[in-house]
């Protein structure tokens, strides 16, 4: 299993976090006991972490998808977006970290339509746009979004193409792990 405190990403030129803390609030970080949903209890709010210069290495070493990559525009900072996007080293799945505190931020405009247009391109690669809220995830397809419920780390995200009448038509399936 990769270990996220293992992979550093470098933040793009001119990106800081600010005063934005949503990814201390939609992750699990069990070195500080911190639940996904809940803020961590060491988030300052405006201000950031009250234990930065003795953070765990896996809060170090995460940097969002809004700080490592200067062409998402500010709209995707997450304390605007209400959502935290990330990469998953192995899969290159995005996962898109929704804030349970705004449900539907990413059900908008124009944060919908960019979800969207990512899924469409995701498929030729067997790539999937991810959506968690709480526990929960959802599957983003170009013509559909497929609730998942709730995923382990030993389940998979199998996908089959079908042609139809209209063209391609996507089926997802959970295979569950041991």
């Amino acid at each position: 299993m990769l270990d996220p405190a293992t992979i550093v990403a470098t933040p793009a030129p001119g990106r800081a976090c600010g005063a934005c803390t949503l990814c201390c609030k939609v992750y699990d970080v069990p070195a500080v006991e911190s639940l996904a949903g809940q803020w961590c209890r060491h988030t300052k709010a405006g201000r950031g972490c009250a234990i930065h210069a003795d953070r765990p290495d896996h809060c170090r070493a995460f940097h969002c998808l809004w700080m490592t990559e200067s062409w998402l525009g500010p709209e995707w900072k997450p304390d605007r977006a209400k959502m935290v996007l990330s990469l998953d080293p192995v899969s290159r799945n995005m996962n898109v970290q929704v804030d349970p505190g705004q449900p539907k931020a990413w059900t908008r405009e124009p944060y919908y339509g960019q979800l969207k247009a990512w899924a469409a391109s995701s498929l030729p690669m067997k790539r999937h746009v991810l959506v968690h809220l709480d526990k929960a995830t959802t599957v983003v397809l170009p013509d559909r979004d497929v609730p998942l419920g709730t995923l382990t780390a030993d389940d998979r995200i199998v996908m089959r193409e079908r042609m139809g009448s209209r063209g391609p038509t996507f089926e997802i399936e959970v295979v569950r792990g041991a």
